[in-house]
Order: structure tokens, then sequence, then C-alpha cells
């Protein structure tokens, strides 16, 4: 009998070290790129989850050999471009696999359908399609650039694209597509986003040139570029090692270790906000592991404070805001997050999800259009109470968020649609509850 939903309720001290599921975006990367290359590419630590093994599907079908050789370890033979697949590809809620998908197959002489669950049929396409479109695809898709979405490929020009609002998957989308286009490609973008697309295209052998200038960050892909196949490792994952370590800070006693944790710079904004909370996070064991910074980091129990988080460190943590709510509902005081509207168009309108989840178990939220306040518990009139079971609408992160929230809370605090939650962080129960979290299914009563 499948279970209706999880409960997550007052523990002991979590203890112990762990290994956080490999990266998600590096793991769409690894295929995709592995795919458009010549040759085989040999990927450790892939991300199994949903999302990923969508775009796993999507290659297969755009005529890469596609092979699980064990946990984690994948093979892609590519074929140095896409053929023009026989059937229409479903993603499944992967936004960024989609995207980066759509800018590859834009490259090419083809015409192909995508699709997704609910969720993704939800999420607009548009800021992808503007600049694609501007290189020469074409597209039909339903109103407002949803899915599905029938794409022509082929006789693509050169794009010196300025993005509009920081987004690391435009930027991918577009240079992925300039890798067969006339002249190449060129992005302008305010704030430096993620830069795994820059770094792995290297390590398939592509030249990209990123200079900094005064305001912006320009990358330049000349054209005529063939990738090749390469190995990867993909290190663990930011967002998803954020749960286990947001969840040491709040549960008294508490110690955690995460491995192999990447470390770039660009991805570290959720503990460099942490560490100006006053938590207690210490990094070890680093090194260089795929022209990649990954290392150890150990979170203890804490006490927190509120902080005004600047906009501009947006880019560098969007996924991870909100279990920083969590964190922040544990702190003293307030704590300000702005400049993130870009979480109302993820899996899910995450401001006003995690506002009310948060209201919901006893929590002092202010909600905005491009901002979240929490106001703290700590050294207030009560503790967080808890209690609620969360509307998750299908959101992974919200789920996950709420769960770790119940860990430190009152009265337990459930969750519905478990299920969704593998699409980013596969084990994610059993990796918690290994620690000596206290989570459970909630099943249906016997008729």
């Amino acid at each position: 009998m499948a279970a209706q939903g999880l409960s997550a309720r007052r523990s002991g001290p979590l203890k112990g070290r762990v290994r956080a599921p490999g990266d998600k975006s590096i793991s769409h990367r690894a295929l995709l790129l592995g795919a458009l290359a010549e040759g085989s590419t040999e990927i450790e630590g892939l991300l199994e989850g949903e999302d990923v093994k969508r775009t796993a599907a999507a290659m297969a079908a755009f005529g890469a050999t596609v092979e699980r050789l064990g946990e984690g370890r994948w093979r892609v033979e590519g074929r140095g471009g896409f053929a023009e697949p026989a059937d229409v590809v479903d993603c499944g809620n992967a936004g960024t696999g989609v995207r980066l998908i759509m800018g590859a197959a834009a490259g090419f002489e083809l015409a192909v359908t995508f699709t997704g669950d609910q969720s993704l049929r939800g999420r607009p396409m548009n800021r992808v399609l503007k600049p694609l479109g501007e290189m020469g695809a074409r597209w039909i898709c339903r109103s407002g650039g949803r899915l599905p979405l029938t794409l022509q490929g082929g006789g693509l020009k050169r794009i010196a694209y300025r993005l509009p609002e920081p987004s690391a998957q435009v930027k991918s989308a577009v240079l992925l597509a300039g890798l067969h286009a006339e002249g190449g490609a060129e992005v302008i973008e305010p704030e430096a986003t993620r830069d795994h697309t820059e770094r792995m295209l290297r390590g398939f052998g592509a030249d990209v040139q990123v200079t900094d200038e005064a305001g912006a960050r320009r990358i330049v892909l000349p054209p005529g570029q063939q990738l090749r196949g390469t190995s990867i490792h993909v290190p663990g994952d930011p967002s998803s090692a954020a749960f286990p370590l947001v969840a040491a800070l709040i549960t008294p006693g508490s110690e955690v270790t995460v491995e192999g944790l990447l470390l770039n710079p660009l991805r570290t904004g959720l503990l460099e906000t942490l560490r100006e909370m006053g938590a207690d996070l210490t990094v070890a064991n680093v090194r260089d592991e795929g022209g990649e910074s990954v290392g150890d980091v150990t979170a203890r129990h804490s006490q927190l404070k509120g902080v005004e988080v600047p906009p501009e460190r947006a880019p560098s943590m969007i996924d991870e805001y909100p279990i920083l709510a969590v964190a922040a509902a544990f702190a003293e005081g307030r704590t300000a997050m702005r400049g993130i509207g870009e979480m109302r168009v993820k899996e899910s309108d995450r401001i006003a999800l995690m506002a009310a989840g948060l209201a919901a178990c006893g929590v002092g939220v202010e909600e905005e259009p491009e901002a979240l306040t929490v106001v703290g518990s700590a050294r207030g009139n009560h503790p967080v109470a808890g209690g609620a079971r969360v509307v998750t609408h299908g959101d992974h992160r919200i789920a996950m968020s709420h769960l770790v929230m119940g860990l430190a809370s009152d009265q337990p605090v459930s969750v519905d649609e478990p299920g969704m939650i593998a699409t980013s962080f596969p084990g994610f129960v059993s990796l918690m509850t290994g620690l000596g979290a206290e989570i459970d299914e909630d099943r249906p009563a016997a008729a």
C-alpha cells in the first residue's frame, strides 16, 4: 500500500557522516554533453533521480547510446550531434533538463516535441525561447510558452545575448545552441551564475572565453567546435546537502558531516549565509575533482541569528532558499530574503508555499512579490509549533524543507506526495533516518 505522505517529528541528536547525491546540475550536463560529443564519456557519481533519468532517456532518443554500468556509473556513446527523435520527448519534472536540451537541439536540422508532467507543463519556457528564436529556431507551443512544445532547429546564426535576469539555464541553452550556430555564441550576464556549463565544455575540449568586465561577465563560444568524450566525476550536490546540514544546525546536540561536497564559489551562497547567521560549519579535506573544488562539510547545532541576505547572492543559492527559511524559523530575529522572484517560477511558487507552510507551523512570515521575511522563534515567546500537514504541489524541495523543520518542532510536520522527492534526492528518507531523524510514512487506514 503506497504511502500517502511523510511525517517528521522531534528527534534526538543527529550524528554521522554521509555523502550527498551527485550534483543535479552537473549530472544533467554530463549526459547532454556526452551525447553531443564524439566518442565515449564515462560518468562516476551521477545523480540517479527521476529528473536526471529523464535526461538520460532523452539523450538515447536523440541517438546516443546510454548505459548504466552500476550505482552512479554511466557510459554515454555520443555521435557528435543529435538525430531526430522518433517520438515525443517526455522530460517529466526536469525543468533544467528540458531547457538545456532545447538549446542543444536547436542547433540541428530536426523537429522534436517536448512534454512533461503537470508541473513542468505549467512552467513558462519563454526565457529560453526568446534567445533561441533570435538565433533562428522556430517552435509552436501552448500559450505562455508552455509545453507541449514542438521545436524546429537548424540554420542558427550567432547571437550576443545579454541576460535580462540571472539564469544559468538560459545562459547554458544559448551556449549549447551556439555549438552548432554560424559564428558561435556570446552571453553577457549582469551577475555571475553557476558556471558548470563553461567548465564542462572545456572538459569536453571546447574553447570557452570568459572575461569579467565592469558590471558584467562575458562568455564567448567561438564557432566550429567539436566536443570529445571524456571522464567525469560528479561531486555531491550542495542543494541536497543543505537538508542534512540545516537539520544538524537546528536539532540540539547534532553533528553531521557531508563528504565530497561541491564547493564551487558560485554554489556556496547558502554556506556563506549560514555562517553569517552564526552557524558552526567547518570545511575539511578540500581537493580538486574533475576541475571542481570539493570538500567535507561538518555542521553542528548552533544558535542562529537572523540576517539580511544580499539580493545579489540569489543566483548562487536560488534552490536553497526554502531550507534557509527553515533555518531562519529557528533563529533569533528576522531573516530577510530579497531579490528571489525566480522562486515563483520553479517547480511551484516556492515563496507562496514556504510562506503558507511556515505560517501553518506557527512561524511569523512576511511575503512580498520578490521577497520573503521569516521571523525566527529563538528567544521569542514560543518555539516552532509545527503540527501542520503541508500541501507541496509536487515540489520536492518544499517537501524536504518542511520535513527538516519537523525534526525540531514541538509537534510533527507532515507533507503530501512523498514520491516526488525522488526527482532530486533518491534515498533522502533513508539518509536522514540513518543519522537519527524520526521520519515515518503515513499510510491509509485499513478498510
